[in-house]
Parts: structure tokens; C-alpha cells; sequence
């Protein structure tokens, strides 16, 4: 596919693919709060709301689309802050599981993590071909994806690693502290690929 012009909205291919990728994070992401609440898993609670959070910057990028190349240059700037919020509700999670340091259910983790992993690979091929010319908002939702995919290899390898090796909560929270590492470096590319954006949209 040819370089998209800069100046103009989207192409229609890009904007389906947007939508299909943010109504699917949204449903998963009802399946995998609600099973994280449950068994009291800090990974998946993680997971979980990046789902949510990709959602509404799928749903935000979907709107964004159709504006000019300064417009959503911006846009990209705020999804980077965006792209912070699930780090940081990591943080607070992992900090309240010390207080209840038990290992979340094994069969439950790993189940929804290969779930969450089919969804987010799914998503991420159908965003790769847009990566390198959609611009700042397409390389969010891309990078989101891509996140993703390696966030639920990660949750399983816990689920792995608690039920052979190491018995105890600290493989969830260690690999819940990883996702919320990925998405602040997640924040930082897209924030830096937005404000090229924006100076090259200004006069």
C-alpha cells in the first residue's frame, strides 16, 4: 500500500480496522476484569484495564481520523498520556496485593491469558499494515496491540512458572509491573512520533 498523504484523513481500510480492533477490546476486557476480580490476579487486572484503555483510544482514534494532520497530531499527544493510565492503576494494584500476597488461580490465569493473547494477535495483524503510514494515532493503536500480545505470552508464563516453580503471588506481580513498564515506553513512542507530526503540520 502506498504512503497515505499527510494532510488528509485516513483511508476507509484503516478506519473498519480501528473499529473491529476497539469494539473487540472492549468485550474482552468485560471477561477479563471480571475473572481477575475474581481470582485476584494483579496481571490480568493490568491486562484488563489496557483492554479498557485500548478500547477508548481505538474508539478515540476512530473519531480523530477524519480531522486534519494538526488535529490529530495532537490527539497522538494526549493517547500518550492516555497510554500511562493502566501503568499507573498497575502500580496501585501490585501495591494492594502485598497486603494479600496469595497466588491467584493457576487454571483461571492461564485460560483468560491465552484468551487475551488470541484477541490482541488478532488485532495486532490486522493494524501491522498500518503501522508505518497511518501516522501517530495508527502506530498507538499498533503499538497497543503489540504491547499487548507480549503482556498475555508474559501472563501465561506466570501461570506457568506459579504452578511448577515458584508457588507464591510474586511471578503475577512481577509481570504485572512488566505490562505497566511496556505501556510507559508505549507512551513515550507515540508521544515523540506525535510531536514530529505536529511540527510538520505547522506553518
Amino acid at each position: 500500500m502506498t504512503a497515505l498523504d499527510p494532510s488528509a484523513p485516513a483511508d476507509p481500510a484503516l478506519r473498519a480496522t480501528v473499529r473491529t480492533v476497539a469494539f473487540s477490546n472492549l468485550g474482552f476486557f468485560a471477561i477479563e476484569f471480571t475473572v481477575a476480580a475474581t481470582i485476584g490476579s494483579v496481571a490480568l487486572s493490568a491486562d484488563s484495564i489496557d483492554f479498557l484503555e485500548d478500547a477508548s483510544v481505538n474508539l478515540l482514534i476512530l473519531l480523530a481520523l477524519r480531522w486534519s494532520l494538526r488535529a490529530r497530531a495532537r490527539v497522538g499527544m494526549a493517547l500518550a498520556g492516555i497510554l500511562l493510565v493502566p501503568a499507573l492503576t498497575t502500580l496501585w494494584t501490585a501495591w494492594t496485593k502485598l497486603a494479600d500476597p496469595r497466588p491467584p488461580d493457576v487454571a483461571a490465569l492461564s485460560l483468560t491469558g491465552a484468551g487475551a493473547l488470541l484477541v490482541n494477535l488478532i488485532c495486532a495483524l490486522m493494524l501491522a499494515r498500518f503501522r508505518a503510514h497511518g501516522g501517530s494515532l495508527a502506530r498507538a493503536a499498533f503499538l497497543s496491540a503489540r504491547n499487548d500480545v507480549v503482556s498475555n505470552a508474559a501472563i501465561i508464563a506466570a501461570a506457568l512458572v506459579t504452578a511448577r516453580l515458584w508457588p507464591s503471588a510474586w511471578p503475577d506481580l512481577i509481570v504485572g509491573l512488566a505490562i505497566a513498564a511496556v505501556n510507559a515506553d508505549a507512551a513515550r513512542e507515540v508521544f515523540r512520533a506525535a510531536r514530529e507530526e505536529h511540527r510538520a503540520a505547522t506553518p
